[in-house]
């Protein structure tokens, strides 16, 4: 908006006002003394601009935009930390009990046990929020003694830990929220209501599906996975618990009863016929092209909610498998046994399988 407002560009301005028999050259009195004010005008509107793009949720960046979604009542989403099952061994490697509160670390995360799932079985929380708390698997070092305690395992996520909201996805949301009505139990308000649970990236809400009042949700958690057991029991709790399905207890409304699901993973095994440079050996490019076949699955499981079910095509794994450096052309793919794209149900997301090469 004020892109022509330059200290150059001003400054002009301002000679041109004065009189052509004074002396305007650079280093005279009145240059000198125009130049300054003109180069602080010109830093007002720098600020300006800045300023106006901060109000302005299109454009608007950290806690300013945090601002004006709140305004609207759209909050962005925290980090939160992640649920983690612990297995803990005294001799001889049977399961033992460890104190509530107990605490334990791998590489640079600890975590604290918050509660017994069973014999040397229980829940871990990371006590550093965010996705660092899903990474690390593997033998846990405790921090304090315990008594009797020989190993302690890291083992399977069952709450994934959330990053803070990034910028674009709050604009995103924000804009989604603000233009989409949510209202009294319908589809918007039931996406908006699990969406802002913790470990939910994406929701797929499908009502009547068992008749008047009954809605099916399914979820899938952060980092786009399938969701744990724990996970699914606990979203199901907070929306509409099953001993009192449709009382109102949860947040779903009176009336309606609600069956929380997760996705599942359909695995995809690809096979394919592979033209290589000269220089180029199947071992060199077969890495390459199995993480440009998870990078595009990633991009399905991300459009999931809005375009499921999903399609598996089989153009789009060979334009990107033709992206691999030493790749010259590629044919015959197949997409779990045949050549035609593979459609998933409503409830399926792609994981790659098995990748066959051929030369």
């Amino acid at each position: 908006m004020y892109e022509d407002q330059t200290f150059e560009n001003i400054l002009e301005r301002m000679l041109d006002r004065v009189p052509d028999y004074l002396d305007k050259r650079e280093g005279s009195v009145i240059y000198n003394a125009l130049a300054p004010a003109a180069w602080e005008f010109a830093e007002l509107y720098i600020q300006i601009d800045i300023n106006n793009r901060l109000v302005d949720a299109e454009t608007s960046t950290g806690e300013r935009l945090t601002q004006i979604a709140s305004g609207f009542g759209v909050n962005r989403y925290p980090a939160t930390a992640a649920q983690r099952k612990g297995f803990f061994y005294g001799p001889n490697d049977v399961l033992i009990d460890i104190p509530i509160g107990s605490r334990y670390s791998l590489n640079d995360t600890t975590y604290t046990a918050t509660s017994r799932i069973g014999l040397g079985e229980y829940v871990l929380t990371a006590e550093t929020l965010g996705s660092i708390g899903n990474q690390d698997f593997g033998n846990l070092l405790p921090v304090d003694f315990v008594d009797g305690l020989v190993l302690g395992v890291l083992g399977g996520i069952l709450v994934p830990g959330d990053d803070e909201e990034l910028d674009e996805e709050l604009r995103t949301r924000f804009f989604e929220e603000v233009n989409e009505q949510a209202f009294g139990g319908n589809v918007a308000d039931y996406r908006q209501m699990i969406k802002e649970l913790d470990g939910v990236s994406s929701v797929k809400i499908q009502p009547v599906w068992q008749g008047g009042g009954t809605v099916k949700a399914t979820i899938m958690a952060s980092g786009y996975a399938p969701p744990s057991s724990t996970l699914i029991a606990q979203i199901q709790e907070i929306v509409d618990p099953v001993p009192f399905a449709g009382q109102g207890i949860g947040l779903a409304p009176i009336g309606h009863t609600v069956t929380i699901v997760g996705v599942n993973w359909m695995a995809i095994n690809i096979s394919t016929t592979l033209t290589l440079t000269a220089e180029t050996t199947i071992g060199q490019v077969q890495q390459d092209i199995e993480d440009v076949i998870k990078s595009y699955f990633m991009v399905l499981r991300q459009t999931w909610e809005n375009e499921a079910p999903l399609t598996i095509r089989v153009a789009q794994i060979e334009s990107r498998i033709l992206s691999v450096s030493g790749v010259v052309d590629v044919m015959n793919t197949l997409l779990n046994g045949s050549a035609n794209n593979l459609s998933l149900t409503i409830d399926q997301v792609p994981q790659l399988g098995t990748v066959t090469l051929d030369e």
